[in-house]
C-alpha cells in the first residue's frame, strides 16, 4: 500500500463521526489536565454549552437554509423547565432532563408548523417575535419564574455518588455531553436526511419534485435545532443554579447566529471553529479595556469581508521539500 492509499485510509477514518466526536472528547480532556485556572475552566465549560446550541443552530441554517433568531427562547425554556421542576416541585434532575428536552421540542414543533411555511427575512422575523414572547413571559409569569429578578438554588447534578460540584467535573460532563451531540449531527449529515436537507437548502421546488418531504423535514430539523438549545439550557441551569431573563435575551440568539456564520454556515465544524473563536476571543480583549468592544467589532468585520464563508476550511500553505515512496 502506497503512501497516498495510506494518506486516503487515514482521511475516511477522521470523517467517520465516531471518530470525530472521539477525539473531540479527548482533545478537551487534554485542554481541562493543562488549563489549572479554574476561571478559564468557566470559561470552557460556557464553551462547551454553546457549542451545543451552535451545532443544532448549524443543522437549521446550513443544512435546512432556515434562519432563526429564537435559539435563546429554546435555550431559556430548557433552562427554566429543569430549574422549575426541581425548585418548585421537587423533581430529580434525571427526570426533569428528559422533560426540559421534551417540553422544548413541542414548543419548537407547535411554532415549527405555521412559521416554517414563511421563508428568508419573514422567518428570521417570526422566529424573533417568539423570542421576544417567551422573554416577556420570563419577566411576566413570576410566580414561577421569579420575574425580572430571576431565582437559584436550583441543584448541582449529581452522576450516582459523584456530585458535579466544581469546575472540572462539570466541564468533563458537559464536554461529554458536547461529543455525543456532536456524534448525533455529524450522523445526520452524512445520512439520507442530511443529503435531502441539502437539497432544501440549494433549491426546495426541485427537492420537493424529487420526492423529499420538504414541510416535514423542515419541522424534524428545527425540533432537533430546538432540542439540543434546550439540553444546553438544561446544562446552564444546573451549573449556574441561577436564571434570570437577561440571559436568553434576544442579543444572544443574533451571538449565536454571529457564532455559526464566522465559523462557515455551511459545515457543523465550522458552527464548533466560530463558537471557539467568539466565546474565547473576548476574554484575549479585556486586556485593552474600554477599547475591547471597538477592537472585537473589528476583527469581525475583517473576517466577514475577507472570509465570508467563514473561518472553516482556511488552507495554511505547507512548504513540501518533497515526498518519496
Amino acid at each position: 500500500m502506497g503512501y497516498t492509499d495510506k494518506l486516503g485510509n487515514v482521511r475516511d477514518t477522521l470523517r467517520k463521526p465516531a471518530v470525530q466526536s472521539g477525539l473531540t472528547f479527548a482533545v478537551a480532556l487534554i485542554v481541562v489536565a493543562l488549563v489549572r485556572n479554574p476561571y478559564y475552566v468557566g470559561i470552557l465549560v460556557f464553551l462547551g454549552i454553546n457549542v451545543i446550541i451552535t451545532i443544532g443552530l448549524s443543522l437549521l441554517m446550513g443544512y435546512a437554509g432556515q434562519i432563526s433568531l429564537g435559539q435563546a427562547a429554546f435555550y431559556g425554556i430548557g433552562a427554566y423547565t429543569t430549574g422549575i421542576l426541581t425548585t418548585r416541585f421537587g423533581f430529580p434532575i434525571y427526570l426533569s432532563l428528559p422533560l426540559a428536552i421534551l417540553f422544548t421540542v413541542t414548543i419548537a414543533f407547535l411554532v415549527g408548523v405555521p412559521t416554517l411555511r414563511l421563508k428568508g427575512h419573514y422567518l428570521a422575523m417570526a422566529t424573533l417575535g417568539l423570542g421576544e414572547i417567551v422573554h416577556i413571559v420570563f419577566n411576566e409569569l413570576s410566580s414561577l419564574t421569579g420575574g425580572p429578578s430571576g431565582f437559584g438554588s436550583i441543584p448541582l447534578i449529581r452522576i450516582f455518588s459523584v456530585k458535579l460540584d466544581n469546575d472540572t467535573r462539570y466541564y468533563i460532563f458537559v464536554w461529554a455531553i458536547v461529543a455525543l451531540v456532536l456524534f448525533i449531527a455529524l450522523n445526520i449529515v452524512h445520512s439520507r436526511i442530511g443529503r435531502a436537507l441539502k437539497a432544501i437548502h440549494k433549491e426546495e421546488r426541485t427537492a420537493a419534485t424529487l420526492g423529499v418531504h420538504t414541510a416535514r423535514l423542515k419541522q424534524m430539523i428545527f425540533a432537533i435545532s430546538a432540542g439540543f438549545a434546550g439540553l444546553a439550557g438544561f446544562l446552564y441551569a444546573h451549573y449556574v443554579t441561577f436564571l434570570s431573563p437577561g440571559t436568553f435575551s434576544l442579543h444572544f440568539s443574533i451571538l449565536l447566529v454571529t457564532m455559526v456564520a464566522v465559523g462557515g454556515i455551511e459545515h457543523i465544524w465550522g458552527a464548533v471553529i466560530g463558537t471557539v473563536v467568539l466565546t474565547i476571543l473576548p476574554e484575549y480583549l479585556r486586556f485593552f479595556k474600554d477599547f475591547d468592544i471597538l477592537i472585537y467589532g473589528i476583527i469581525l468585520m475583517a473576517i466577514m469581508l475577507l472570509r465570508p464563508e467563514g473561518l472553516y476550511g482556511i488552507k495554511i500553505p505547507i512548504r513540501r521539500k518533497g515526498v518519496h515512496g
